[in-house]
């Protein structure tokens, strides 16, 4: 596989494993999602609706966002490079280690990016040092929230004062949202509140994780620049949203009780799993996602695979190397064979 294609979830070239390197919900896609999606097929004889109009009603309702502020994409890389390719920044700053898919859609425009490594030292939290290589030559920013691999949270203080800066220099600002919803109190670091005062500012957001729905590629986003919005329309194609996406989306956000129970659920055991790993000597990071970040013995994939477990290595991070690696967290009995599994190979 291309190396700038690598990723977790790859069970079509690990076959018959227990999948740790995706980090989606590991209580999967809703029935009802399920049954909206095959329901659509009796559409697709149709062209589905351009506008998303529908699932773009559902999703004010859901986020209390404007509809006219937000914009659905074929997941979430389709909006990062539609936004790259509306706003065309001549320079871009990203933290590292981060979401690769950012990198790859400046690097498809010609954009000349420059990086902001976070200190191992310091837990990969981002701090002053990033703030300050904001500078006015900067036209794009990419922050991750948590980020990813690491599931490091920045504040929300911290994100005012990013959007902040930003604003100052005159940079875009691209703020990830779509691991938010593991988060606590994700309402608390969402910055959806703050799009009429920052309209340079673009919320990414997905379906992907929090539903399970990896398979049907569906992202949104969110704009207070209805200009921007435009724009990116202009350069993306047509009909990007498939009518099968579009009501399974709809159908999503009906899953109220499902996403409230999941997410407990999914914080309970990342504690526990956090606290596993620990008391077996592995040094994990302050993750708040449905992932933990470690450090490891720079074989541990290749000897998880070979007892059936499929985790992410993460060495082809911008900033990282062999020995850091990332695994989702997943419902109890699964979660336990991982530890078991990690107990024989360090013993």
């Amino acid at each position: 596989m291309t190396e700038i294609h690598k990723h977790g979830g790859d069970i079509y070239r690990h076959k018959n494993v227990l999948d740790f390197s995706s980090n989606c919900n590991p209580y999967g896609t809703p029935d009802g999602v399920k049954k909206a999606g095959a329901a659509a097929m009796a559409q697709v004889c149709h062209y589905p609706d351009v506008e998303c109009e529908e699932l773009r009603r559902a999703l004010e309702k859901a986020e209390g966002v404007p509809m006219e502020s937000i914009i659905c994409g074929n997941g979430a890389a389709d909006l990062i490079f539609g936004l790259v390719l509306a706003v065309k920044p001549r320079k871009a700053l990203l933290p590292a280690p981060t979401f690769a898919e950012y990198e790859q859609a400046l690097n498809a425009w010609g954009c000349q990016t420059e990086y902001c490594f976070l200190s191992e030292e310091k837990g990969f939290c981002p701090g002053e040092e990033f703030l300050d290589a904001i500078r006015q030559d900067m036209d794009m920013v990419f922050f991750c929230n948590p980020n990813n691999p690491t599931g490091v949270a920045a504040e929300p203080e911290y994100l005012k004062r990013l959007a902040e800066r930003c604003r100052q220099m005159g940079a875009f600002l691209v703020l990830d949202e779509c691991f938010e919803d593991f988060l606590e109190e994700p309402e608390k670091y969402s910055m959806k509140g703050y799009l009429k005062a920052y309209p340079r500012m673009f919320l990414l957001k997905a379906f992907t994780k929090k539903y399970a729905m990896a398979g049907i590629r569906l992202g949104y986003g969110f704009c207070g620049s209805s200009e921007t919005l435009e724009q990116m329309k202009a350069v993306m194609q047509p009909w990007n949203v498939s009518v099968v996406a579009q009501e399974a989306g709809i159908a999503a956000l009906k899953e109220e009780t499902y996403v409230k129970e999941s997410m407990a659920k999914i914080r309970k055991e990342r504690e526990k799993l956090l606290e596993g790993m620990g008391k077996q000597g592995f040094f994990t990071f302050a993750s708040e996602a449905n992932y933990i970040f470690f450090k490891g013995p720079w074989n541990l994939q290749e000897k998880c695979l070979d007892k059936g477990i499929y985790i992410r290595d993460c060495s082809n991070y911008r900033g990282l190397k062999k020995g850091y690696y990332r695994v989702a967290v997943r419902t109890k009995e699964e979660n336990q064979k991982l530890l078991e599994v990690l107990d024989q190979i360090i013993k």
